[in-house]
């Protein structure tokens, strides 16, 4: 544990870093931070905490930076949640109260709106089949031999796929196939559409099963596919000093073109909503550069996904997450 100087005297450092990017001297802290402790004190405490493994000191400066380890103690002990400005708060209610129709469109609008604040790259991934219910299932009769099937989900997922067929269908099959697949399946798990073809059928549809049968392979496809990924303001990051490293910037353009990478950033969050990992402590080795901040896009009880933050380490934490709850608390409003 940490006394309540070495507390204050790290956290300083580390907000001097986020805002400025340049190693911290005892001067500065002096200066900019009121810290009433001679430079002294404050130089042998920074050495303390170097010793300790929460600062690093550059070879080229007389300053310090905050280590990996000096970040999560900050996280976890010290981080205070940022006031939004009123300018902030009106704009992300603005955004929220957009009129939407699919939950599609409330991620890539929260999406965008977190980077806009945040000025940092967010990506976001609709939730997994295993966490939702089928609310409806309607087919619609495209022509002699054509259906469209629309999947609708209790989170507001909607799944479309155009299933053919060798013969002809009639208008009086889709009601039967209308009636048929939602008292089997509304209020079912998704993944339930992917069970034998022998459990749905039953003695007085025998007669379909031509019919029945690429309906539920088409079905299968559908709910397997991935999940959309959905990217805002890239393009920020590189303005961020870090990006000036030719490796760090080609790591970062390789995450987000991985699917695989960003998708696993997302789906590995832990049980509490907001998730933070910081450096080394993602699996991927990719991202030992970056920090990475994601919280659950619920409302109510229902996971409509996950979105994230991918930044430097210097990361300004308490504003990213201060922005994470408050509009997650507008979502679940």
């Amino acid at each position: 544990m940490l006394d309540d100087r070495k507390k204050v005297i790290l956290q300083a450092i580390i907000e001097e870093y986020i805002n400025t990017a340049e190693p911290v001297s005892s001067g500065t802290l002096s200066k900019n931070h009121g810290i009433n402790y001679s430079s002294a004190t404050i130089r042998n405490e920074m050495a303390e905490l170097e010793k300790q493994g929460y600062l690093d000191k550059p070879h080229t400066s007389a300053g310090r930076i905050p280590s990996e380890k000096g970040y999560r103690y900050y996280v976890d002990e010290l981080l205070h949640d940022d006031e939004l400005s009123l300018e902030e708060i009106s704009y992300i209610q603005k955004q929220l109260e957009t009129k939407v129709d699919e939950i599609e469109e409330l991620t890539k609008i929260t999406t965008n709106t977190l980077s806009e604040i945040t000025h940092y790259t967010t990506v976001a991934i609709g939730p997994t089949n295993n966490t939702q219910h089928i609310d409806n299932i309607k087919f619609v009769l495209l022509g002699s031999r054509m259906l469209m099937a629309i999947i609708m989900t209790d989170a507001g997922m909607v799944k479309e796929t155009i299933i053919k067929f060798d013969e002809d269908i009639y208008e009086n099959q889709v009601e039967t196939l209308n009636t048929f697949f939602n008292n089997k399946l509304k209020g079912e798990p998704l993944e339930k559409i992917d069970r034998p073809l022998e459990e749905y059928i039953i003695n007085e549809m025998k007669d379909s099963i031509k019919v029945i049968k690429p309906i539920i392979e088409q079905l299968k496809k559908v709910i397997h596919q991935e999940n959309q990924l959905y990217l805002e303001g890239a393009n920020k990051s590189f303005d961020l000093p870090e990006f000036k490293s030719l490796e760090i910037a080609k790591n970062f353009i390789n995450v987000l073109d991985t699917k695989a990478i960003v998708t696993d950033i997302l789906n590995n969050g832990l049980a509490q909503d907001i998730n933070v990992y910081i450096g080394d402590e993602n699996e991927q080795k990719e991202l030992k550069d970056f920090s990475i901040v994601t919280f659950k896009h619920k409302v109510g009880n229902k996971d409509l996904g996950t979105i994230g933050i991918i930044g430097p380490k210097r990361m300004d934490y308490s504003k990213v997450i201060s922005v994470m709850k408050y509009i997650s608390k507008k979502l679940n409003e």
